[in-house]
């Protein structure tokens, strides 16, 4: 394994970090940056594994929060269905994606024409929604209704399809549901614990046996990578929805997307 190796590692963490919890699709930047960089791991495992990174940075910034929610679960009603949102709304990921996984990574996650389009027509319907009237009724991730937690959970499973992106499927789903952006965004960073945490031991524990000590060095790089990046972005990202909303996230969307179309198109 050569520095160019690792490099890429670096690259593909950096990106993987900053772009996981904004709704631009940290798959497809992942899988569209591999293709260019011509970086793979052993079982394709390299982008399911290196988010557990991002998870980690979530649990840094909430860990108080998180604290005060275990401390008071056998006490506190509201603790309870806050945590009992969360995990309804992994439910429907959780169950499809265990279904769907050997389609998902051999098929879906092997077209970067359909990783394209997804960001695109993910940019268009994230601007429209942006955009809307919508009147919020929901503002605080702890008072949601279980019903509104499982009804997020579905809009996430349309994220399996590479470039829809889990943080913009959930964002967009609970603004039409009846949230306000920034406890949306929120929402978001809660349910991508058990969501990518699921992820990284479903992939880990399928390709175990595939991978080899240069997998493992790779991922690890990526991984801290991954980390330090999301730090940045979990503590920064709530007060830019607030202020700009969600439109700058779509228009990046649609333009990678496009330029992504154009390439593939250009070298058919």
């Amino acid at each position: 394994m050569d520095a160019i190796q690792y490099l890429d590692a670096i690259i593909l963490g950096l990106i993987e970090g900053l772009t996981e919890f904004i709704p631009v699709s940290s798959t497809a930047h992942l899988l569209l940056a591999g293709e260019l960089l011509g970086f793979r791991t052993s079982g394709d495992t390299f982008p399911v594994l290196i988010q557990l990174g991002a998870v980690l940075a979530v649990l840094s910034v909430y860990f108080g929060r998180l604290w005060h929610l275990a401390v008071t679960l056998p006490s506190s009603a509201k603790s309870r269905r806050f945590v009992g949102g969360i995990l309804l709304a992994f439910l429907p990921a959780a169950v499809i994606g265990a279904i769907a996984h050997d389609f998902i990574k051999t098929v879906l996650f092997e077209s970067p024409m359909t990783i394209c389009v997804a960001l695109v027509l993910g940019g268009f319907v994230l601007l429209v929604i942006d955009r809307l009237p919508l009147v919020p009724r929901y503002r605080d991730v702890e008072e949601y209704p279980l019903s509104l937690c499982l009804k997020i959970g579905f809009f996430q499973c349309l994220a399996m399809i590479p470039g829809t992106s889990r943080s913009g499927a959930t964002i967009a789903g609970a603004l039409l549901l009846g949230t306000d952006k920034r406890s949306a965004a929120e929402f978001s960073f809660f349910l991508a614990m058990p969501t990518m945490a699921g992820a990284f031991a479903y992939d880990l524990l399928k390709n175990r046996a595939l991978l080899t000590m240069d997998d493992a060095a790779l991922i690890a790089i990526g991984f801290v990578v991954s980390f330090l990046a999301a730090l940045v972005v979990v503590k920064s990202l709530l007060g830019f929805v607030s202020r700009y909303g969600f439109a700058p996230f779509a228009w990046w969307r649609i333009v990678v997307g496009a330029i992504g179309i154009g390439v593939i198109l250009a070298y058919r």
